[in-house]
């Protein structure tokens, strides 16, 4: 435990993936500042320290892994030519349902005033899901000009039905549910084609890491 007055480093990062633990492993009605803070091994007033209660905390976890997920599809752009077409999407698509991504989404859903700000700040243009489909239509373009996705493919489509899929994945799984990964590698599968067998893909680096 973080003795008082001793500076905790990383708190916000420390506090939010203590957060995804928590929700991860006992859902999201076990969230609360005191599991929280538990989980991470500090102060228990330290979430209010930084934040102005659980609903700010939780809109702001969610708006932390929206921007995360965002730097990696722009980071999608330095990835054409390399790799497989398939493995550099999933990169990208997958990190979304990673540290109990689907359980947080839910749990924004049951607190509205988490979710109002979540809503403003995406309307304020904090990246969110519009900025990772204009960075895989970009992506896909130049992999396309490239020759290494078809050109019956439409990349706006391609890029609409990725995103659209993985935002309605997130809002419809919740722990206990069956993982939404395998139906995600299936639909870019089914948009772009598979991998050239024993082939292999480095990961967007622009990001946190996953």
């Amino acid at each position: 435990m973080s003795p008082r007055g001793v500076a905790t480093p990383d708190v916000r990062e420390r506090l939010f993936a203590a957060a995804e633990r928590v929700v991860e492993r006992d859902g999201p009605g076990a969230l609360t500042s005191r599991s929280v803070t538990t989980e991470a091994g500090c102060a228990k007033g330290l979430l209010h320290t930084h934040f102005a209660g659980l609903d700010e905390f939780v809109a702001e976890l969610c708006l932390d892994r929206f921007a995360r997920t965002a730097a990696k599809a722009r980071a999608l752009a330095g990835c054409a030519g390399q790799g497989t077409v398939a493995r550099n999407l999933e990169a990208v698509t997958l990190v979304l349902f990673d540290s109990g991504g689907p359980a947080l989404s839910g749990l924004a859903m049951t607190r509205p005033a988490a979710t109002l700000r979540v809503r403003e700040a995406l309307e304020g243009g904090a990246p969110g899901f519009a900025a990772v489909q204009e960075a895989v239509t970009g992506y896909l373009r130049a992999e396309q000009e490239l020759g290494r996705v078809p050109a019956a493919v439409d990349p706006d489509t391609a890029a609409l039905a990725l995103v659209g899929t993985a935002h309605h994945l997130l809002m419809t799984a919740w722990p206990g549910t069956p993982d939404p990964r395998p139906a995600m590698r299936r639909l870019v599968t089914a948009l772009v084609g598979g991998e050239e067998p024993g082939s292999g893909a480095r990961e967007p680096s622009g990001g946190a890491s996953r």
